[in-house]
């Protein structure tokens, strides 16, 4: 059986795109009794990999050390023709390494253009922090200005 692409599906190259240009994504993890915990986080992509960071005692960071599965949602649209999206279905790694957490911190203190604030006052942080890669193993999305009016 062939699994048919939904009309709305974004292709790969769509998807790359949302996401460079997109600003917020919505991470879940899953709390000790099971319900999901979802946090918004800035993100960024590194070598084709979504990257977050976050502290180590962070509720997130210590779901995601019990139980690495994660479904992140990136989204926009204000109406319903307008909605488009992506969710990622993977497993977060969680990096120590102050040299990877850096990096990690410097390409978001560069995408999002965080002020006044000095590199070195925003890197300060990292050693009390934990980069977080998402390895995607599933990718669902949707573009409705694709439907053409049509619903």
């Amino acid at each position: 059986m062939v699994k048919r692409r939904s009309a709305v599906a974004m292709t790969d190259t769509e998807v790359g795109v949302f996401l460079e240009e997109s600003r917020t994504m919505v991470l879940a993890s899953i709390l000790p009794g099971g319900r999901p915990h979802l946090v918004a986080m800035w993100y960024a992509l590194i070598d084709g990999t979504v990257w977050c960071w976050t502290y180590r005692s962070s509720q997130k960071a210590v779901n995601l050390a019990r139980d690495p599965r994660v479904t992140a949602l990136v989204e926009a649209g204000e109406s319903y023709e307008e909605l488009r999206g992506v969710t990622l279905y993977g497993t977060a790694h969680l990096h120590r390494e102050t040299d990877i957490v850096e990096r990690v911190g410097s390409a978001l203190l560069a995408r999002y253009s965080i002020g006044n604030v000095e590199p070195a006052d925003f890197l300060a942080s990292a050693p009390k922090r934990v980069a977080v890669s998402l390895e995607v193993g599933r990718v669902a999305s949707w573009d409705h200005r694709k439907l053409g009016g049509r619903y």
